[in-house]
């Protein structure tokens, strides 16, 4: 068998790891091909590589091919697969029996494809607290396991000071929590408070409109604003207080400001800062390297006059990455309505 010409590395193949590889190369072997591999494989192989084909989504036809290119001579036809619980699921079924199969895959998801738990970690700490006091402290013991330390860490703050030390308690001699125990509590929070939370939680009108405003560009928002002052000037000085704007870009720490620059588009970055104010635009510069401060200095010098239409859709739109990283709780954010930082 003669040598194959060496085929060029798509660019895309950089961005999946050496275990994204190995997934996608199972996904696409299927059951059939795939079978004697899966065999070989220790039961923490088997959960670590069906994990990551379980969130592996869209993989581009081109690293599809590149990854293939010794099993098959006809990928180059394929277009994409799509890793999801379900392909990683219909995968192990021809390959391990149904029970090795199903502790696998609630390993990978949790007993309810960990939507619950999700769900649970965006209820407010004072809500989610006020529903389980009432509770048995055993039962908070399992809910806060489940929970994100940080989450859980509120919530148990909440608690009465005696019933959060009975939980504590019990959270330390809290051995493995056997599946139907935390599957009877899912479904109990499903029934009897999931069900009720948007009673619970009474959420102020007027932070949802903020956040709606926050996502206008800023013509429409002042307009709207300007009508609110006329026909309710009490709720439009509300919803001022609880919008996060590019001028409160200037309250964020120098750390925080790293993060939003590593995460922006550098072009728009700089349509952004170009009509920015001085104070912002020093901010953003003086968290950069020397270097690619002088870089950014120079593509907005190099703009010329821009509209400032485009300027204000660029601030916007930095705004809204901002938001987002400290809704991810990877920056700091300084809550407009007082002087404390906190993360969102």
């Amino acid at each position: 068998m003669g040598m194959m010409a060496p085929i060029a590395e798509p660019a895309e193949l950089k961005r999946y790891s050496g275990l994204q590889r190995a997934a996608t190369l199972m996904l696409a072997l299927g059951q059939e091909h795939g079978a004697p591999i899966w065999e070989l494989l220790s039961m923490e192989e088997i959960k670590e590589l069906s994990s990551c084909i379980s969130y592996l989504g869209r993989v581009p036809a081109a690293v599809v091919e590149h990854l293939l290119l010794l099993f098959s001579s006809e990928v180059s036809s394929m277009a994409t697969l799509h890793g999801s619980f379900d392909s990683a699921e219909r995968l192990l079924v021809g390959v391990l029996p149904p029970d090795r199969v199903r502790e696998i895959m609630e390993d990978i998801r949790g007993p309810s494809g960990r939507t619950m738990w999700d769900k649970l970690s965006n209820v407010s700490e004072t809500v989610l607290a006020g529903y389980l006091k009432n509770e048995y402290p055993q039962t908070i013991a399992v809910i806060l396991q489940k929970l994100r330390a940080d989450h859980a860490a509120r919530v148990l703050s909440e608690l009465p000071g005696d019933l959060g030390t009975d939980v504590i308690m019990r959270m330390l001699r809290m051995d493995t929590v056997q599946k139907d125990v935390i599957q009877e509590v899912e479904q109990t929070l499903k029934s009897e408070f999931m069900g009720n939370l948007a009673r619970s939680q009474r959420r102020d009108p007027h932070e949802a409109i903020a956040e709606v405003f926050n996502a206008l560009d800023r013509t429409t928002e002042e307009q709207m604003l300007a009508a609110l002052d006329d026909r309710a000037p009490e709720s439009a000085d509300r919803i001022r207080a609880l919008m996060f704007t590019f001028e409160d870009l200037g309250k964020l720490l120098p750390a925080a400001v790293q993060v939003v620059v590593r995460n922006s588009n550098k072009r728009e970055l700089a349509l952004a800062l170009k009509g920015a104010p001085d104070d912002i635009k020093q901010l953003f510069l003086g968290a950069m390297s020397q270097r690619a401060g002088k870089l950014m200095q120079d593509d907005m010098a190099a703009m010329g006059p821009v509209r400032a239409r485009d300027c204000e859709e660029a601030q916007a739109n930095l705004v809204r990455l901002t938001k987002n990283l400290g809704d991810r709780g990877e920056i700091l954010l300084v809550d407009s309505k007082s002087d404390d930082a906190m993360i969102y």
